[in-house]
């Protein structure tokens, strides 16, 4: 059997983690892999692509409002002008504690320069506030996937075959085997929750990380919702209305839950064309986490939400050991080893309650 080496395997499915590949690859010159299957057009959507995220920490907001001009121009050069579109999402809470962190996140927003309004008095409903935030990129991923694969092997990455039998040893190294060939790795990135729930072990896991059931749901074509993209910050619930008509709808928690909000939420019956359910991660204090666990092993990424695609320039430069000061200041303080219970960066999140 002939063997290669490289110094990355990426490991994963979503933009992210192909925009992290073919960085590493091609800007900052490493060998990689990367093996993962796509989801834009064979399954329902788990996730979306925005440059905005219901972030409390001004310190997340300075490195995403950074970054999302670079990364919009790098995906226009690599996907076209359809790769990307503009919209205004809304993001909303019922409860007291998450229409607080609406107000405090607007006001963030808007201190970076975004246009963020808050909504009418009960422009959703009785008791119920939100927040909309124009003209923000999301990405489009049914034309980006396949164009950040043909990127990702032009930056000098080894796109292999998801089938491909993967094997993550302790240490962080991997190797991965397709037919009579392999390539060893001197180091894993578990790039998003599939990733890591197969490769992590039981031995490893991190006390920041909590499995989670999670769902989606596509209704048939429904009445307009009040904005395209609407995100619920009290149970992680995200709603999208496709161009069809459709609502697709994704959240943590088990079918019947998200069944349930869906419908109080669209005001009745929801007639569904597709469903799905899985298994999800989440973060013990809401805030995205990344490294090895003490110091060795794969690294991970996960918690990243809704602008993880956003954050890939600065991970790739943290990865190859040329990150800005900021960059490592953020990272350094969101390792996965880190407590959830003294954390400093804590995100407003869903109660676990919510979740289960």
């Amino acid at each position: 059997m002939s063997q290669a080496q490289a110094d990355f395997a990426i490991l994963g499915t979503t933009p992210q983690a192909r925009l992290l590949a073919g960085l590493l690859a091609g800007t900052h010159g490493k060998s990689v892999v990367f093996v993962g299957e796509s989801r834009s057009g064979f399954r329902l959507p788990r996730d979306l692509d925005l440059s905005i995220a219901p972030l409390t920490r001004p310190d997340s907001w300075a490195l995403l409002r950074a970054a999302q001009p670079v990364v919009q121009k790098l995906i226009t050069r690599i996907g076209g002008r359809t790769s990307w579109g503009r919209l205004d999402p809304v993001l909303f809470a019922d409860s007291a504690e998450g229409q607080q962190a609406l107000a405090h996140i607007r006001q963030i927003a808007q201190g970076f320069g975004l246009a963020v309004e808050k909504l009418r008095p009960n422009a959703l409903s009785n008791g119920r506030e939100g927040v909309v935030f124009r003209d923000v990129t999301m990405i489009h991923r049914v034309v980006a996937e396949p164009a950040l694969d043909r990127w990702m092997v032009q930056q000098g990455a080894s796109v292999l075959d998801p089938r491909s039998d993967i094997v993550v040893h302790t240490d962080g190294s991997g190797e991965i085997r397709f037919g009579e060939a392999a390539i060893s790795a001197t180091q894993c990135v578990l790039a998003d929750d599939a990733a890591i729930l197969r490769h992590l072990p039981a031995e490893n896991w991190p006390t920041l990380l909590l499995r989670r059931p999670a769902t989606t749901i596509l209704t048939e074509p429904t009445g307009r919702i009040a904005a395209p993209v609407m995100l619920e910050i009290d149970s992680g619930l995200t709603l999208w209305q496709r161009p069809e008509g459709g609502v697709a709808a994704f959240a943590p928690g088990p079918m019947d839950n998200v069944l349930g909000k869906i419908s109080a939420l669209l005001g009745g019956t929801v007639h569904r064309a597709g469903q799905s359910q899985y298994e999800s991660l989440i973060t013990r204090d809401g805030a995205p986490a990344a490294g090895r666990i003490d110091g060795s092993g794969p690294d991970v990424l996960a918690g990243f939400g809704p602008s993880g695609m956003f954050f890939a320039p600065a991970l790739a430069r943290w990865l190859a050991g040329v990150a800005t000061e900021d960059e490592n200041r953020w990272l350094a303080a969101r390792l996965v080893t880190r407590s959830a219970h003294t954390s400093p960066v804590a995100e407003y999140a869903a109660p676990l309650e919510a979740m289960s």
